[in-house]
Parts: structure tokens; sequence; C-alpha cells
């Protein structure tokens, strides 16, 4: 077997057993919903009026729900980070202990929507920032000294970002000597030359 994804920590070790407690019946459903909003990082999952239906249709309360939340979608994650086979998934979920049909659950929600998933993650890691301004200053420091013919200028860029998540345009500074302007500058050039064989 591959090097195990999910430790066995206490908080796992006690996620493990409400998992284990839970109602087969439904539990898919559960896996399914939060293998559809998994890759939403701002968004929540479920509303609090869905908690608390979570809560009495598996007999949990409230902090329970939430650590077995919290471990489901850790594993799912752990799953998309190490791209698991399903089967793969079901054997590392049993050598935490989960019940087989818990792991069998795992395995089948993994099978049907995993690839789904995992390119839903890969648009986001592409994709996370859009750059959609940017600005420029020189700034040109001399010595004190008459004596001293000592120059040191900067380049600062100044930069606005756009997360996809949100509407605030973020500004991120980046200040350069002549020797780091002029290697962003070859590398900016190399970035071009690729993307123009490509097109």
């Amino acid at each position: 077997m591959a090097a195990p994804v999910v430790q066995e920590t206490d908080s796992i070790r006690r996620a493990v057993s409400l998992l284990s407690a839970m109602d087969s019946g439904r539990f898919p459903l559960l896996l399914s919903r939060l293998l559809q909003k998994l890759h939403l990082k701002t968004e929540s999952t479920f509303s609090e009026e869905e908690e608390e239906k979570l809560q009495i249709a598996f007999s949990l309360e409230k902090q329970d729900l939430h650590l077995v939340l919290e471990t489901i979608s850790f594993i799912l994650e752990q799953a998309v980070y190490h791209n698991l086979k399903p089967a793969s998934l079901q054997q590392q979920l049993q050598s935490i202990h989960l019940d087989q049909d818990k792991a069998e659950a795992f395995a089948s929600a993994w099978a049907a929507a995993g690839q789904d998933t995992i390119e839903k993650f890969r648009q986001r890691v592409l994709n996370p920032q859009k750059l959609e301004t940017i600005g420029w200053q020189l700034n040109l420091q001399l010595a004190e000294s008459m004596q001293a013919k000592l120059k040191s200028p900067q380049a600062v860029l100044e930069l606005g970002v756009n997360n996809e998540d949100s509407k605030n345009l973020k500004k991120v500074f980046v200040e350069f000597n002549h020797q780091e302007l002029f290697e962003f500058y070859n590398k900016l050039e190399t970035i071009q030359a690729q993307l123009d064989s490509l097109t």
C-alpha cells in the first residue's frame, strides 16, 4: 500500500468512530454534497438550517457534526492532492479503521466525481488571481556627500490583482534594482517567446 495520506490522530480516531456510527443510507448523499462544493473555499457547504437538519438526521451534536464534516473534507482534499484511485482511497480509509460500508461509500463517490473535483481544483489553482492594473515609478536615491557620486535607482511596479472569489482589488508593490529588473525583463521575454510559439 502507498504511504498513508491520512494519519491517525486523536481527532481522526474520534471522527472515524462518529463516521462509522452514521446512517449508511444517508451517508453517500452527504459525501456527494461535500464533493460538489469542495473546491469552493469561501463558500460554506451547508447553511445553518441545513446543519441543524444534519444533526437530527445523523444524531450528532453540533461540535461532532463539524468534526465529521471537516474530516470528510480533509480526506477528500487529500484524495485530490494525491490523485488517489478509488480502490486506493478505500484501502487507505480501511487502514485507519473506518468501517467497510463507509470506506466503500467514499470509494464510490470518488469514482463518480473524483476526476471532476480534481479538474475544478486545477482550474482554481491555475486562475487564482488576475492582473487588473499595472503602474510604475522610478525612485532615485543620491548619496548625501557631494564627494560620493553614488546613485541607487529603484523601479517600483504596482500590480493590481483581483482574486476570483473576491471583488476587491489588491495592490502588490514590487521593487527592483537595475540588475533585478533586467533579469525580470529577460524572464518575461522568455515567457512571451514560449506563448508566441504556442499560438
